[in-house]
């Protein structure tokens, strides 16, 4: 649906994401997204983090921010929000203690928009989230391609903090549960250092690469996106976007800051260079509002998320152009 005019998104003094529509609340299952193409929803979680928490406060925030985003995409010629239809559908409700009930609800609410045939844009929470998330889509689609942007692996055990769960596990479950197709873990700017020498070894036997930072800067964003596309062709892609992957002079606001990262323009160019992938969802996650500086962080999120969106609205332009 198209984004709100600024004259009417002031009047009434609502925050949705983008100004966008937001979903009927009244509605149960998927029947709330009826219609949609995407939706944008928040989890506001962060009691998984091993540093600094804040995390839960990012859809609120990023909310606010999103609003001066407009429609056009000049890069890839089109309006995003014309293309796609895209609402906000609020926020998972949970109990903020309980992370296991947490991470069902979460299965189960992003589970019911993917039955309603959108493609879920999941704002964090930390990154704890994206396990359930995925075993939502795949359940749907089967196992997924995954493009990784974080400076950390996030297949950690429960040695450290003798808790399985935690924001820097996500992906060694994620692998184990058979989420994540062979050979199609794609982690772009790791670079934070490691508990041991073994701590690459899941990920790599699972036939997963690692584009590190200096890789990155040896080649350049457009060809690391491009080996990414060839490699993932038409299989479901889930990006799954930590902020502390981008340097933290771009994105102070996160809670497990690491130097040397991306920055906020090769960030942005990643995404779209993935254009023509088959997105089926999209997380970002670990921005940490009390913890950014004049919303630095926050408006590169909102970015991000609308980069995202417009992988889908491409998508979904030339295939509908296909089939005229």
């Amino acid at each position: 649906m198209p984004q709100q005019p600024a004259s009417v998104y002031l009047r009434h003094g609502q925050t949705p994401f983008f100004r966008l529509p937001v979903v009927d609340f009244a509605a149960a299952g998927p029947a709330a997204y009826a219609g949609a193409d995407a939706i944008v929803i928040g989890v506001p979680w962060d009691a998984s983090v091993t540093y600094r928490p804040g995390a839960r406060f990012a859809p609120y925030e990023l909310r606010r921010v999103s609003a001066m985003v407009q429609t056009y995409h000049p890069g890839h010629g089109l309006d995003v929000f014309t293309t796609l239809d895209a609402r906000d559908g609020g926020n998972v409700a949970f109990p903020p203690f309980n992370a296991e009930i947490t991470r069902a609800l979460i299965e189960q609410e992003i589970g019911h928009v993917v039955a309603a045939g959108a493609i879920p844009f999941v704002v964090g929470g930390d990154h704890s989230i994206a396990l359930p998330v995925m075993r939502a889509l795949a359940a749907a689609h089967g196992p997924l391609a995954v493009v990784h942007v974080d400076a950390h692996l996030d297949t950690s055990t429960a040695e450290v903090w003798s808790e399985p769960y935690h924001h820097g596990t996500p992906f060694r479950h994620a692998i184990e549960q058979g989420l994540v197709a062979r050979g199609a873990l794609h982690q772009v700017g790791i670079r934070a250092t490691w508990g041991g020498a073994d701590e690459g070894d899941l990920a790599h036997e699972h036939g997963g690469v690692v584009y590190s930072v200096d890789r990155l800067a040896d080649e350049g964003v457009a060809a690391v996106a491009n080996a990414i596309y060839s490699a993932v062709g038409d299989q479901p892609v889930y990006i799954s976007f930590d902020v502390d992957g981008v340097d933290p002079a771009f994105a102070p606001g996160t809670g497990t800051p690491v130097p040397g990262g991306l920055s906020s323009r090769e960030a942005l160019r990643l995404l779209r260079e993935l254009r023509g992938i088959q997105l089926v969802g999209m997380d970002l996650v670990e921005i940490a509002p009390a913890l950014d500086h004049a919303d630095i962080t926050l408006h590169l999120g909102a970015h991000v998320l609308f980069e995202g969106l417009a992988l889908a609205a491409v998508r979904k332009r030339d295939r509908d152009a296909a089939d005229e």
